[in-house]
């Protein structure tokens, strides 16, 4: 009996091993699912539509060719078609068949309009073409004839892919889609069947001794009636005794260990977590190894039905940051007024522009503050959209001696990028009110809101006012004086100055609202972040024939380019000042919570 129940555990081992290979071999199911296009057409752009990308579960491997070079970028779906706009583009969806389909949409001509005077006016054609480099998209990359990428893109994120946004897109493209192959019961078939084999051979080694000792001389056997004697025959010589190995043959033990050893070699190199029950069925829970949007980070969020999305995640905001970081550094370096105006606008493309023209006369003059990297230690975008938009984020450096930094940045339509429009460096002791989580943003306050203490037009008047005449302002009562640095410097500043001058030059200060445009971000408790400009005038008259006036300062010598006047000069300040204003009917007041200053103008009075 021993010897069937080592065949039949033989028999049950050879075929649970067997179904434990066919499962990762013959049975085992692909690893992936593909589906592909020929877009047809010459556009030079292909919009792969979210509906496509989310055909199956899991992460998107996105392989394109047909072009000498390649281009693919993702972001959310209203970007993409926002930056397309009226272009000729393809577009690449999902049909009821799980199968892609490409459409062509041509390109859309808006119809002329008719000016106040009769006359037509043409609309404005876009002149950026390339999609390289936009700071629309959440992530791109670029190849040359091909270029594959694997991504995690949630619904809600489409993808553009183009050559150089003239010549035709690469026309073929392919979606693959890691498939959930794994075999849960291989891994216990093998290690059954290996048990089943070991107890096999254990039982078969047993069956063999025990067949070795049933054949060894019996002893002590009682003894029966004597036989006759037979006549003596011819010595025959004794066989040799008889061994274990003899009756069963060496080699078949053998038999059996080759396949334990091959056995436990499929155990060893067959480890993965695919072999065993309860393992992980969802290829898609695992992460890309491409940085990728979640659902929270785009327009996918639960509130994305209540308000308009962010208009940048926080991602996509410090590689921003860190372009125009790298970009101004350079920039300052060089004196570079050109790349400058590629990442500059409004009051902080003015004050940068003129250090550089006093630096280019005065290498001594010290350069303005550097824009930080990433990362951003608060990010408030606004809620939006359409354009343009508006994003602020405060940099807090590594050196806690360099103050933070804001910049407000400002987008004007899909296929521009945003500028830095202020750069405002935060008082020591400011304190930012409560803002909306980056991932929701918050609304922009129109400039004539009467929802705050002041509307946010009236605050850089009503300010400038303040500066001037101090508490006899009428405006006075709606700021917090007491700890406003910038005010008790501009106060200090004009007492020194007129001190300085009383015997040879009269001093005359003046302050407006600047040219920079109001940006306002709401806050948590109804209030808001105002960013305005502010300039100062400063005139030097001269009373006395006999007397001349001193530039005030390196900067003022090399933007005037006079070391001394008889007349007398006036230099103008730009000022970028950020508060916080409250809420109608709120105790609080206007508070200053940052500000930056540089000379914009020195001239010679005539």
């Amino acid at each position: 009996m021993r010897f069937v129940f080592a065949i039949v555990a033989f028999v049950l081992a050879a075929v649970m091993i067997s179904l434990g290979i066919a499962q990762r071999t013959i049975f085992l199911e692909p690893s992936t699912t593909s589906l592909s296009a020929t877009v047809e057409g010459s556009a030079p752009y292909t919009v792969i539509d979210s509906s496509a990308l989310s055909t199956f579960p899991g992460n998107q491997t996105i392989r394109i060719t047909g072009s000498d070079a390649t281009f693919l970028a993702y972001g959310r779906t209203a970007d993409i078609e926002a930056w397309v706009g009226n272009d000729a583009h393809a577009v690449v969806s999902a049909g009821e068949d799980e199968q892609l389909t490409s459409t062509v949409v041509e390109a859309v001509v808006p119809p002329a309009t008719t000016n106040d005077d009769g006359s037509t006016a043409t609309p404005a054609v876009e002149t950026v073409t390339d999609p390289a480099g936009s700071d629309l998209w959440l992530e791109e990359f670029s190849g040359t004839s091909s270029l594959t990428h694997t991504v995690n893109l949630p619904a809600g994120i489409s993808v553009l892919v183009a050559a150089d946004g003239t010549a035709p897109a690469p026309a073929d493209l392919s979606i693959s889609w890691a498939a959930d192959n794994s075999t849960p019961w291989a891994g216990p078939l093998l290690v059954g069947g290996a048990a089943l084999l070991f107890v096999g051979l254990v039982l078969y080694v047993l069956a063999l001794l025990h067949l070795r000792r049933s054949r060894r001389p019996r002893r002590n056997l009682p003894r029966g009636p004597r036989l006759p004697r037979l006549p003596r025959l011819p010595r025959v010589p004794l066989p040799k005794a008889l061994k274990a190995g003899d009756i069963t043959g060496s080699r078949r033990p053998m038999i059996a260990v080759v396949p334990m050893l091959l056995v436990s070699g499929l155990l060893l190199s067959g480890c993965s977590a695919d072999f065993w029950p309860g393992a992980p069925q969802d290829r898609a829970s695992v992460a890309s190894t491409t940085p990728t949007p979640t659902p929270e980070s785009t327009d996918q969020a639960s509130t994305a039905t209540e308000v308009p999305p962010a208009a940048v995640t926080v991602p996509q905001l410090e590689g921003i940051v860190s372009k125009i970081s790298t970009l101004t550094a350079d920039a300052d370096a060089t004196l570079n007024a050109d790349s400058l105006a590629t990442r500059f606008t409004g009051t902080a493309l003015e004050q940068r522009l003129v250090n550089y023209k006093i630096r280019a006369v005065d290498p001594t003059v010290a350069a303005p503050q550097a824009v930080g990297k990433p990362p951003l230690s608060v990010t408030l975008p606004q809620q939006s959209e359409s354009w343009p938009r508006v994003v602020m984020a405060i940099i807090q450096e590594d050196d806690k001696t360099v103050p933070p930094t804001t910049l407000i940045l400002r987008q004007e339509s899909p296929r521009a990028n945003y500028l830095v429009e202020y750069m405002i460096g935060l008082e020591a002791n400011a304190q930012p009110p409560q803002v909306a989580p980056a991932t929701i943003g918050a609304p922009a306050i129109a400039p004539d809101s009467k929802l705050l203490l002041l509307p946010p037009d009236q605050v850089a008047a009503a300010y400038a006012d303040v500066l001037l005449q101090g508490d006899a302002s009428p405006s006075a009562a709606l700021f917090q004086i007491e700890g406003d640095e910038f005010l008790a410097q501009f106060v200090k500043s004009r007492t020194d100055r007129s001190a300085e001058l009383a015997v040879t030059a009269t001093l005359a200060f003046a302050t407006a609202g600047g040219s920079g445009r109001t940006v306002s971000l709401a806050t948590n408790d109804s209030g808001a972040i105002v960013a305005i400009n502010v300039n100062e005038t400063e005139t030097v008259t001269v009373v006395s024939g006999e007397a001349t006036v001193n530039p005030s300062g390196a900067s003022s010598k090399a933007l005037s380019g006079i070391t001394s006047s008889a007349k007398g000069i006036q230099n103008v300040l730009s000022d970028q000042l950020l508060f916080y204003v409250p809420a109608v009917g709120s105790a609080d007041k206007i508070t200053l919570l940052g500000s930056t200053q540089g000379i914009i103008s020195s001239a010679e009075l005539p």
